[in-house]
């Protein structure tokens, strides 16, 4: 989730558990500590296939986790000591917000390693976006209130209610990924598709619309459900072009990173002699925003080479009038939005006067 939201689960949680002693300082070392998995951003893994792939790695690692939790309880005992609160107390505390953060990523789409160093692909539930209002704001609302009034008894009971609203929540992503996942199915056998892997995510911002894709060899189908659908969704053909990308790609560590990362769930577009990789998991149809141009056609001997140092492929300028066409659909299954529509530029080259088509 975003840092806005781990931070404010951080400080509901040590409020609940140790507002009664540490009063507002609670609440602003919870959402320190809440944010500190993330620190991993700050550091250069060497080339943005590896920036992307290996956040969320060792410092979401539920070994790791488990270690700093004992570490940092020991640190805190032996520095600000407190014979208010037990040891066990505290190491619950720094637990909880350390293992929520986790947990929390792995509901997410992206995919985190909560079993690092283990090799085992990254978890992603994908039942919630990673901006999400409805689990965000009742805890901001919390935690900023008990901010301004203080944290009494009150305010921790508050700070309890919203930990349980949150929570059920969470729980109803999961009922919306199952309602979405029963619909795709009753698509797939009217339309006589036996895909090979299936990927459900809900939309952005909300958990009402779910984007529901479903893979087939070289082509991907993709569409969109709704709690308030009557019927199941339509399904979209797009072309993956695995075949034609896989040759070129085959002595790329990148790519076969990539793969596993994402599960496979890529799309390749040759544009302007680079094949292009897209993870599809993450944004919708022409707003993905993690592509990578991993090989490149040599001039002198027309073969493709695989690209040594890989960059963020330039992004689609984002049309947030997209956002209202989404809302719409959420709402009426028969509004006309289409997938093959959305995906139109994810063949189009980056513009010359865009200052982030860098070379490579």
């Amino acid at each position: 989730m975003d840092s806005i939201t781990q931070a404010m689960l951080g400080a509901s949680i040590q409020g609940a558990v140790l507002g009664r002693w540490q009063g507002r300082k609670a609440l602003v070392f919870g959402a320190m500590l809440g944010t500190l998995p993330d620190m991993d951003v700050v550091i250069d893994f060497g080339d943005a296939v590896a920036d992307v792939t290996y956040h969320r790695g060792f410092s979401h690692s539920l070994f790791v986790i488990g270690l700093v939790a004992v570490l940092l309880t020991w640190l805190v005992r032996k520095v600000w000591p407190n014979a208010e609160y037990s040891t066990r107390r505290l190491f619950a505390c720094i637990a909880l917000v350390l293992f929520t953060h986790v947990l929390l990523d792995a509901f997410t789409t992206y995919g985190t390693q909560l079993f690092w160093p283990l090799p085992t692909p990254p978890v992603a539930i994908s039942s919630i976006f990673i901006i999400d209002p409805l689990y965000t704001v009742p805890l901001l609302v919390a935690v900023l209130g008990c901010l301004l009034f203080g944290l009494r008894r009150s305010g921790i009971r508050l700070q309890y209610f919203v930990l349980g609203l949150s929570t059920l929540y969470l729980a109803s992503t999961l009922a919306g990924k199952q309602m979405a996942e029963h619909n795709l199915n009753q698509a797939l056998q009217r339309d006589s598709i036996v895909p090979q892997h299936t990927f459900i995510a809900p939309a952005p911002f909300n958990t009402l619309l779910w984007r529901v894709v479903a893979v087939d060899g070289d082509d991907y189908y993709e569409g969109l459900v709704s709690w308030l659908d009557s019927r199941p969704p339509t399904l979209e053909r797009l072309s993956r072009n695995a075949s034609a990308a896989m040759p070129a790609l085959d002595n790329s560590p990148q790519h076969a990173r990539l793969r596993w990362f994402t599960l496979d769930l890529l799309r390749y577009d040759l544009i302007e002699n680079e094949w292009v990789a897209t993870d599809l998991r993450l944004g919708m149809p022409g707003y993905h925003p993690f592509r990578f141009a991993l090989a490149r056609r040599s001039p002198e001997t027309g073969a493709f080479e695989p690209i040594q140092h890989v960059e963020y492929w330039p992004e689609s300028d984002a049309d947030w009038s997209r956002l209202e066409d989404l809302k719409r659909r959420a709402f009426d299954q028969d509004y006309p939005l289409s997938m093959a529509a959305l995906a139109a530029n994810m063949t189009d080259a980056p513009s010359a006067n865009d200052p982030s088509a860098a070379d490579d």
